[in-house]
């Protein structure tokens, strides 16, 4: 029920993405081809917009400032995805 707004391959793409497009809310892979994501976690973060980390590394793989954010452990299922969406959107201030 949901549609993707944008996608991102590289940390710069995903920059600028961050600060122009129109979204409710992001997923956001911890790990993007070698680089963390905290750059573009602080531009979302910045925007006042809600996001959850995808990540392989369990929540020891979390930025450290961002360990209280909502986080999905890789590979998920479509249920446990659809969980935490609904969840945090529940609790976004947007």
């Amino acid at each position: 029920g949901y549609s993707v707004a944008a996608e991102a391959g590289e940390i710069d793409e995903a920059v600028k993405l961050a600060q122009s497009t129109e979204f409710d809310l992001a997923i956001l892979d911890v790990n993007v081809n070698g680089k963390v994501i905290t750059p573009v976690a602080e531009l979302i973060k910045a925007r006042n917009r809600p996001f959850i980390f995808a990540t392989g590394y369990g929540a020891s793989g979390l930025p450290p400032e961002y360990r209280d954010r909502p986080s999905l452990q890789k590979p998920f299922q479509l249920e446990a995805l659809s969980q935490v969406i609904a969840t945090t959107l529940r609790g976004a201030t947007v």
